[in-house]
């Protein structure tokens, strides 16, 4: 019954980005690449005509969970790039685990390839899957996952 119903509505996904990724673009282009996450983003939803994307950036962490909040009962996907708060937040963990709502963690860079502390995930063990290392592609797979 599930998938008639799916056929008929169209899937929401909010992709969340943390603090510093409004640099997107500017900041470290070794890292993180030179396209900004607003140009980024019509290219997404270009290639997923049937999906409902929207984008939320903060660099407040509370308003991240209010977001996660206002979200996580009707939306069919999150894709969380948490940013620095990946590796100290308690808090989203606690957020994404109180949702319904789905939530895959993205990371642009492969962190595990970067320093000592951005090994770590808060969120990890509250999500469904963690994607990353791919640049901008991140998101792409993450939202797959999420249709598939």
């Amino acid at each position: 019954m599930h998938h008639i119903y799916q056929m008929f509505t169209t899937m929401k996904i909010l992709i969340i980005n943390g603090p510093n990724l409004n640099l997107l673009g500017r900041r470290e282009p070794g890292i993180y690449g030179s396209q900004s996450f607003d140009d980024y983003l019509p290219q997404l939803q270009a290639r997923f005509p049937q999906v409902e994307i929207s984008y939320f950036q903060s660099n407040v962490e509370g308003l991240l969970i209010d977001k996660m909040q206002e979200v996580g009962f009707s939306y069919d996907g999150i894709v969380l790039n948490a940013g620095a708060y990946t590796h100290t937040s308690v808090a989203l963990h606690d957020c994404i685990r109180a949702i319904k709502t789905p939530v895959v963690e993205v990371h642009i860079s492969n962190v595990h390839q970067r320093e000592d502390f951005r090994h770590h995930s808060y969120l990890s063990p509250a999500c469904r899957g963690v994607i990353c290392g791919f640049g901008l592609d991140s998101y792409r797979l993450a939202i797959e996952a999420l249709i598939n």
